[in-house]
């Protein structure tokens, strides 16, 4: 998020369609950063396409801009007023942070249909849904671990490791069958070429705080130096040191293929992805909420990371509202699920066993959801542990040293953006 975030304003702006066809037709513009061929995207082309079925007076074009500098596009596409109608726009502070270009949706889209959707206080006004989001989930997210249950099987793994000391001993046990037990590497993400940590930092601060209590981590009530968190970073460290991972976690970019072909028993990543594991591996793959706690923990990642906004420029807004209202219908939920991902709607279930099995971990086992962490931590900061927390693992960098600079660099921000209430 905090990378992209930096990104300087660049490159060209397309211009919204104009309208089509004879008179009473109209097209609406939407941009995504999803890359045009992955599951969201082509699950957003049917939605487009289904919704012109059912109100053929207008269309959705659905245009694909680069994910390495989409938001810096779509903020000077907002200036000039010259972008599309409507944008897959992240949640979180991201969503703060463009807050004067969106509309709010409170008052806009049917207050029964924003009553269907879960986690809209990641994507309003400070952060509270009762100042009515400006963004429309598309879909629930994970941020979890996959591991392959065949290999965890030959190794005699009984149960899916649920501390430090259990999760050391699966790694030993994987090893003995020659199997790098954790993969790491970019994942084929365009953020960058090094690993992403804050899928892991997420669950070590799972293991150490109560979702409430990451607010501390935003104002500096919670200090990311606390010893607490220096031996969370000292445990994952470990998992280096024992030869728990690849050595070249800092550059491997093909960690998703390794784990779909069996070279390694577990990764890190999100149910983006969940369709490419059970294509590739069946019945072997399944969910696990990663153990980097010295207890068990009770919380799991589960967050619309991301959504629609209608831009506040758009000339088009009652027809935006008119596919954000069906975007929320089951026909629609209908498709995403097809496309492998997990419809934000409630009691909504998913025909993938393993997204499934996520959403049982909150339904069933009631563990707690949490936001994603660089959701809700200043992009500065985020821009900071993108750059030290990955050398934390392979031991090129300190835990005291890396976490001492995050804390430095979100008390050299102005008191404003580090209050009492969220803000972008």
């Amino acid at each position: 998020m905090g990378l992209v975030a930096a990104a300087l304003l660049a490159g060209s702006v397309l211009s919204a369609s104009p309208s089509w066809g004879s008179s009473g037709k109209t097209t609406i513009t939407l941009w995504e950063n999803y890359g045009g061929t992955n599951q969201a995207a082509l699950a957003l082309k049917s939605l487009a396409k289904e919704f012109t079925k059912e109100n053929p007076s207008i269309k959705v074009n659905v245009v694909a801009q680069p994910a390495s500098n989409y938001f810096a596009l779509l903020q000077a596409a907002a200036i000039s007023k010259n972008g599309p109608d409507l944008a897959v726009m992240w949640t979180g502070l991201f969503t703060l942070q463009y807050s004067s270009y969106l509309v709010n949706l409170k008052g806009k889209v049917p207050a029964a249909t924003l009553a269907k959707l879960g986690g809209l206080q990641w994507m309003s006004p400070g952060l509270n849904a009762a100042n009515g989001p400006l963004v429309q989930p598309f879909q629930t997210q994970f941020y979890i671990g996959f591991y392959n249950k065949a290999l965890f099987a030959k190794a005699g793994i009984k149960s899916v490791p649920t501390d430090w000391t259990q999760l050391y001993a699966a790694c030993t046990k994987l090893k003995a069958i020659h199997v790098t037990p954790f993969t790491y590497g970019n994942g084929g993400q365009a953020l960058g070429a090094e690993f992403y940590p804050w899928y892991d930092l997420s669950y070590m601060m799972i293991g150490n705080y109560s979702v409430d209590k990451w607010k501390g981590l935003f104002n500096g009530s919670a200090a990311w130096t606390a010893p607490a968190n220096v031996t969370a970073l000292n445990n994952w460290h470990k998992l280096y040191t024992m030869g728990c991972t690849n050595t070249d976690v800092l550059t491997k970019t093909n960690n998703i293929q390794d784990f779909t072909s069996g070279k390694a028993a577990m990764i890190m990543d999100g149910t983006w992805d969940t369709g490419t594991y059970t294509q590739a591996m069946g019945s072997k793959v399944a969910a696990f909420v990663p153990p980097f706690s010295t207890a068990p923990i009770k919380g799991v990642v589960q967050f619309p990371g991301d959504g629609l906004s209608i831009m506040s420029y758009s000339s088009h807004t009652t027809q935006d509202v008119k596919f954000l209202t069906f975007m929320a219908s089951t026909k629609a939920a209908g498709i995403i699920n097809a496309a492998g991902l997990i419809p934000d709607l409630a009691g909504v279930k998913t025909s993938n066993p393993v997204n499934q099995q996520m959403l049982d971990f909150v339904t069933v086992g009631h563990m707690t959801p949490y936001p994603m962490l660089d959701n809700v931590v200043q992009g500065n900061v985020v821009n900071a542990g993108s750059k030290v927390i990955p050398t934390v693992l392979n031991g090129q960098e300190s835990s005291k040293s890396a976490l001492a600079n995050m804390k430095q660099v979100l008390f050299q921000l102005p008191a404003s953006k580090r209050g009492s209430q969220y803000s972008g």
